[in-house]
C-alpha cells in the first residue's frame, strides 16, 4: 500500500534530479527487479548526474531485467558500492541509447566497466587488439568491438579523456579493428594471404588518430607479391583480401555493422584499381594526382597488414605531399579548395551543420591543412596528421598567432565533443545539431551544460562557430602583418622566406610587392597602423578571393595614401559592416573602378552607405549637373564639374555591378544576370544623358547666355536611344535644330554647328576624367551629311532619300536633352519610317537580309574568333538586334509593344504577341544579356572597351569571376557563351532568314 504522499514525495525528487519523466521513472523503479536499489539516495544522485536520467534509468533496468536472479543482485550490488562502476556505467547509460541497446543484448559486458586500474586509463593499439582476440567472424567482431567502444565512452562522457584522446582511442580502436578483419579474410582464403603481401593505410580521420564515434574509415590498400607469384595474380588475391576486410566491417549482421571502410581516396576514385603495387601508387601521384589528393596524403598512416610495406608506401609518397605547393596549379586548386563544399547541404540544414556549415569543423581542418601543405616543405615540425598538434606545431613555429591558435584549439575542441555526444547517443553518422529540445538538452548536459542547458549550448555552439568563422581566414594573414610590423619583442614570426610562400599559396603573383604594401600600411605604433592591422587579415581574404589578389592590395595601398589622413575613412572600413568588403571587391576585380575611384578617392564613402550603391535617377543627377554648371565661371570649368559628376556615379554604377556579380558574405550575387545589364544599361544611359544636357547649357551659356538663336534638341540612337550603354559605350546622337522666330536661318544654323563643335571639345577635353565621345555618324548622310538640320530639312530627307538601314536605326531614336518640343516633333516625324503602316514590304525585307549578310562577312575583325565575338559573332547582340528590329519594322504598325527603343523589352512584346515562341524568345534574350555581361566584364577587368574575351590568363579569369565563375572555370565559362551563342544563332537564322 502506498502511504499518501509518498507519491508526489518521489515525483518532487526525481523532477530535482532532472528526469522530465518522473511519473514514469517511478513506475520504473517500483519494478521487482529494481527493489534492492530503488531508496539508495546513491543510485538516485547517479542517474541525476548522467546527461539523460530517463533514457539512463531506463536502459539500466533492460540491463538488469537481463540477468538471471543471482547475476542481478550481484551487478546491482557492485553498482551501488562501486563509485567508478557507477560513474562509467551511468553515464554510458544516459548518453548512448546504442550502447544501452548492446547491454541489454550482451548483458555480461557490463564486466568492461568495472576495472580501474591506471593502465585502463590510456590503453593503446595492443590493448584493443585483446579485446577482439576472441572475434572469428563478423558478428562476434562486432559485439568485441562494442564491448570496447563501451570503455572508450565510459572513459569519454566521464571527463577521464578529453576529446582528443577519445578520438585517439576511436583511431586505436579502428586500426584494431581492420587488422582483425584482415585476419578473418586471411584465415578464410589461405592461399590469397601466402600470394601477397598486403598494406592497409588509414586516411582521413582514422589516419590522422582523430576518429568519430561513427565515421567512415578510409582506407588505401598496397600490395606486392611474394615469392615467385606473378603482379597480376598477387593484385588479384589482394584485392579479394581488401574486398572481404571491406564487407566484414560494412555488412549488416544480427549485430548491426561496425562502420562503412571507404576506399575512394585512392588513385582514381572509385574508378580505379582497389589494390595498387607501391610503384603503381607513386607513379599515379608523381603524374596525375590533384593537389586535393596530396592533402588527403598528409593524414595517411599505415595501420594494417604487411606494416613494413606500409611504411615504405608513406616514405615513398610524403616527399610529394610536401612538394604539392610547388605545383603549377596549386593556387588555383587551393581557390577551389576554399571554397567550402556546402552546395550539397540542403538549405534547412546548412545552420545546423557541424562539420561543413560556416564555421565549422572543415573551416579548421582545412585552414590547419593548407597551412601544412606551404610550410611543411621547410619545416618537419609541421607534418602531424592530427589537427589540433598540427596546429599547436603551427603556433609554435610562428605560422600561427599563439592567441588565434589557442582560440581556434578552444573552439575545435568543443565541436568535435558536440559531433562525438550527437553521434554517440544512436551510433549514427551525422553531424547535424539536432532540432528537438529533448535531445538539446541531452547533449547540453552531455557536454556538462546543467544550468538552463539548451540556451547555454546554442550560446557556447553559436560563440565557437564565430570564432571559427572570424579566424580560419585571418589565420592565413595575421602573421604576415607580424612579420612586417614587428611589434611583440621575443615573438616567433614568419621569416621572410616563409611570408612569400604564403602569399605565393594564397594567390599573390609578386610576394615580394605584397610584402612591399604590407609594411607601408601596417608597420609603426600609430594609430592608422593599429586599424590598418586589424582590418588587413579580412581584407587580404576578400582578396585572395578575386583574380588579381595584387591589384586589389596595391589599390588599397593607393586609396589609403591618398585617405589615410582623413578622420572618417579607416574608420568607415572599420565601423561600417559591408564597406570594407565591397572595397575589396571592387579593387580587386579589374582595373576600371580602382581607377575610378584614384581619381577622387573620398568616392569610396559610396561603399559605406547602405543606399550608396543605388543608381541616381535621371533628375536628380540633371540637377545637380546643372546646379554645377551654374556655378562655373567658364564652359571648361563647367563641363569638368559635369564629368566629376560622372565619373562619380560611374564608379558608383561599376561598384553596384560588380558587388551585385560576385556577391558578398551577407549577401549573395544577384541570380538575374539580366536585372544587373538593365541596372548598368539604365544608370550609364541616364548619367550621359544628364552630362550632354549639361554639355549643351555649358556651351549656350558661354556665347549666348540663357537662350540660343535656335530651338535645339539631341536625339539619342543606338545603344544610347535603347538605354543599354555599357561602361565603353560612346554615345550615338543625331542634333536638330529649329530657329527661332525672326532669326535667319543661316544664322541659326551656325549657332547650332557652334554649339554641336563646342560640346564634342568640351566632352573630349584631356583631364583625369574619362572623355565623353559624342558620335554622330548615324545622321543622313553619314560623315558626309552636315552635323545639324532642321526638322524640315530632315523631313526632306527621309522623304526622298532615305534608306532601309536609316529607318532601321531609327527604332532607337530618343529625346536625351534640349528642346523638349523639338525632340517630340522629331520623333513623331520619324514615328512612319521606322513603324511603317502595314509593315515592311517584301523589297525592303530582303535589303535588311542582304545588309545583315554583307555586315557578317565584311566587318568582323581578320583574326577573330566568330563563336566569342560579342557584338558581330555567331548569336552575338548583332543577330538577336538585327532579329528583334526586324519583327519591329514589320510589325510594330500593329503591336503597340513593340514600339519601344529598348531591345529586351520589344523581346517580351514580340513573345507576348506570339511572333516568337517562348522558348526562342527565352534563347535570344540569355543569349544578348552574356554577350552585354561580357562587354561589361571586359571594360571593368582591362579598363578599356573591348568585343572579345581577353587573351590574358589572369584578366580572362577575371571576366569568368564576374560572370561567377569559379577559379579553374575559364573554359566552363567559353564553353557556355559558345552553347549559348550557338543556340541564339540557329533561332536567328530561322526567324530573320527563313521566317
Amino acid at each position: 500500500m502506498t502511504v499518501p504522499g509518498r507519491r508526489s514525495s518521489t515525483f518532487t525528487r526525481l523532477l530535482r534530479h532532472g528526469f522530465t519523466d518522473p511519473s514514469a521513472a517511478a513506475q520504473l523503479l517500483e519494478l521487482p527487479d529494481m527493489a534492492s536499489v530503488r531508496s539508495d539516495p546513491v543510485l538516485l544522485d547517479a542517474l541525476g548526474a548522467t546527461a539523460d536520467p530517463d533514457l539512463a534509468l531506463r536502459s539500466l533496468v533492460r540491463l538488469a531485467e537481463a540477468h538471471g536472479p543471482d547475476e542481478r543482485r550481484r551487478f546491482l550490488d557492485n553498482l551501488i558500492t562501486a563509485k567508478p562502476l557507477r560513474d562509467r556505467l551511468l553515464g554510458v547509460l544516459g548518453a548512448s541509447e546504442a550502447l544501452g541497446d548492446h547491454l541489454a543484448r550482451h548483458p555480461r559486458d557490463w564486466h568492461a566497466l568495472a576495472t580501474y586500474e591506471s593502465a585502463d586509463l590510456h590503453p593503446g593499439v595492443a590493448d584493443f587488439e585483446r579485446g577482439l582476440a576472441d572475434a572469428t567472424d563478423p558478428v562476434s567482431l562486432r559485439v568485441s568491438y562494442r564491448r570496447c567502444l563501451l570503455a572508450i565512452a565510459a572513459r569519454d562522457v566521464c571527463g577521464t579523456t578529453d576529446v582528443a584522446e577519445a578520438a585517439a582511442e576511436l583511431a586505436d580502436l579502428a586500426t584494431a579493428t581492420l587488422r582483425a578483419a584482415l585476419g578473418i579474410a586471411r584465415t578464410a582464403a589461405p592461399d590469397d594471404a601466402a600470394a601477397c603481401r598486403l598494406a592497409v593505410i588509414a586516411m582521413g580521420k582514422c589516419g590522422g588518430h582523430e576518429l568519430n564515434y561513427v565515421s567512415d574509415v578510409d582506407v588505401i590498400f598496397v600490395a606486392e607479391p611474394t615469392g615467385g607469384t606473378e603482379e597480376a595474380k598477387a593484385l588479384q588475391a589482394a584485392t579479394r583480401l581488401a574486398s572481404h576486410l571491406m564487407r566484414i566491417c560494412s555488412e549488416t549482421t544480427v549485430e548491426g555493422t561496425i562502420w562503412p571502410v571507404d576506399a575512394n581516396l585512392r588513385p582514381e576514385g572509385r574508378n580505379g584499381p582497389l589494390v595498387r603495387t607501391l610503384s603503381s601508387h607513386v607513379a599515379y601521384y608523381q603524374r596525375w594526382a590533384k593537389t586535393w589528393e596530396f592533402q588527403a596524403l598528409l593524414k595517411a598512416r599505415p595501420v594494417a597488414g604487411d606494416l613494413a610495406l606500409g611504411e615504405a608506401y608513406t616514405e615513398a609518397v610524403a616527399p610529394l605531399v610536401w612538394q604539392a605547393a610547388e605545383r603549377e596549379n596549386f593556387v588555383a586548386d587551393v581557390q577551389k579548395m576554399r571554397r567550402r563544399v556546402v552546395d550539397n547541404i540542403p538549405v534547412a540544414e546548412i545552420e545546423r551543420e557541424l562539420k561543413l556549415g560556416p564555421g565549422g569543423l572543415r573551416d579548421v581542418e582545412f585552414a590547419v591543412q593548407l597551412l601544412q601543405l606551404v610550410h611543411g616543405r621547410s619545416d618537419a615540425t609541421l607534418h602531424s596528421g592530427t589537427t589540433l598538434e598540427a596546429l599547436q606545431a603551427l603556433a609554435a613555429g610562428g605560422y600561427v598567432g599563439r592567441a588565434d591558435a589557442a582560440q581556434l584549439d578552444e573552439a575545435y575542441r568543443f565541436l568535435r565533443a558536440m559531433e562525438h555526444r550527437i553521434q554517440l547517443h544512436k551510433l549514427r553518422r551525422t553531424h547535424l545539431v539536432p532540432e528537438q529540445e529533448a535531445d538539446l538538452r541531452r547533449l547540453a548536459r552531455s557536454l556538462g551544460l546543467r544550468t538552463d542547458p539548451v540556451t547555454t549550448l546554442n550560446r557556447e555552439w553559436k560563440r565557437h562557430a564565430s570564432v571559427v568563422r572570424r579566424l580560419h581566414e585571418k589565420i592565413f594573414y595575421r602573421p604576415l602583418l607580424d612579420a612586417v610590423a614587428q611589434l611583440t619583442p621575443g615573438e616567433t614570426r614568419l621569416s621572410p622566406k616563409a611570408a612569400g610562400q604564403r602569399l605565393e599559396a594564397l594567390g599573390y603573383a609578386d610576394p615580394a610587392a605584397a610584402m612591399r604594401h604590407l609594411e607601408a600600411l601596417a608597420s609603426g605604433v600609430s594609430r592608422k597602423a593599429a586599424i590598418q592591422r586589424t582590418l588587413l587579415p579580412v581584407l587580404l581574404g576578400w582578396f585572395a578571393d578575386s583574380a588579381d589578389p595584387d591589384a586589389g592590395l596595391l589599390g588599397f595601398r593607393k586609396v589609403s595614401d591618398a585617405l589615410g589622413k582623413t578622420p572618417w575613412y579607416l574608420r568607415l572600413l572599420r565601423d561600417e559592416g559591408a564597406a570594407a568588403e565591397n572595397l575589396a571587391r571592387v579593387l580587386s576585380a579589374g582595373r576600371l573602378a580602382p581607377d575610378l575611384l584614384l581619381r577622387a578617392p573620398e568616392a569610396v564613402a559610396i561603399l559605406g552607405d547602405p543606399e550608396g550603391l543605388r543608381p541616381r535617377g535621371r533628375d536628380h543627377l540633371e540637377q545637380e549637373i546643372l546646379a554645377a554648371v551654374g556655378r562655373a565661371d567658364t564652359a571648361e570649368a563647367a563641363v569638368a564639374a559635369a564629368r566629376g559628376v560622372r565619373r562619380r556615379e560611374l564608379f558608383r554604377t561599376a561598384a553596384a555591378d560588380i558587388i551585385g556579380s560576385y556577391g558578398t558574405e551577407e549577401n549573395p550575387a544577384e541570380a538575374d544576370a539580366g536585372a544587373l545589364v538593365d541596372q548598368v544599361g539604365d544608370a550609364i544611359t541616364e548619367l550621359t544623358a544628364a552630362t550632354v544636357a549639361g554639355a549643351l547649357r555649358a556651351a549656350v551659356r558661354d556665347k549666348w547666355g540663357d537662350t540660343l538663336p535656335t530651338r535645339f534638341a539631341v536625339i539619342g540612337m543606338g545603344r544610347f536611344g535603347g538605354h543599354e550603354l555599357g561602361y565603353g559605350s560612346d554615345a550615338d546622337v543625331l542634333f536638330v535644330h529649329q530657329p527661332r522666330d525672326g532669326v535667319d536661318e543661316q544664322e541659326a544654323a551656325r549657332a547650332a554647328n557652334a554649339v554641336v563643335s563646342e560640346m564634342r571639345r568640351l566632352l573630349q577635353l584631356p583631364t583625369a576624367d574619362p572623355p565623353l565621345l559624342i558620335d554622330a555618324d548615324l545622321r543622313p548622310e553619314g560623315k558626309s551629311g552636315p552635323l545639324v538640320r532642321t526638322l524640315a530639312s530632315y523631313g526632306a530627307y527621309y522623304r526622298r532619300w532615305s534608306l532601309v538601314w536609316e529607318s532601321q536605326a531609327l527604332l532607337r531614336a530618343r529625346p536625351m536633352a534640349g528642346d523638349t518640343e523639338l525632340a517630340e516633333a522629331f520623333i513623331e516625324l520619324v514615328e512612319p519610317l521606322r513603324h511603317p503602316r502595314e509593315g515592311l514590304d517584301d523589297e525592303a525585307v530582303r535589303e535588311i537580309r542582304r545588309l545583315k549578310a554583307r555586315m557578317e562577312s565584311e566587318r568582323l575583325p581578320r583574326g577573330a574568333d566568330p563563336t566569342l565575338h560579342t557584338k558581330l559573332g555567331r548569336g552575338g547582340l548583332s543577330d538577336v538586334e538585327w532579329t528583334v528590329q526586324l519583327l519591329q519594322m514589320r510589325h510594330g504598325w500593329e503591336v503597340p509593344g513593340l514600339r519601344t527603343t529598348r531591345t529586351r523589352e520589344a523581346l517580351r512584346a514580340a513573345r507576348a504577341a506570339g511572333l516568337v515562341s517562348e522558348d526562342d524568345a527565352r534563347t535570344l534574350d540569355e543569349a544578348w544579356v552574356l554577350a552585354t555581361r561580357v562587354r561589361n566584364g571586359v571594360m571593368l577587368v582591362r579598363g578599356r572597351a573591348g568585343d572579345t574575351f581577353p587573351s590574358d590568363v589572369r584578366e580572362l579569369a577575371a571576366v569568368g569571376r564576374y560572370l561567377g565563375y569559379g577559379p579553374g572555370h575559364v573554359g566552363d565559362m567559353l564553353d557556355d557563351y559558345r552553347r549559348v551563342t550557338r543556340r541564339a544563332r540557329a533561332v536567328m537564322e530561322a526567324a530573320f532568314y527563313d521566317a
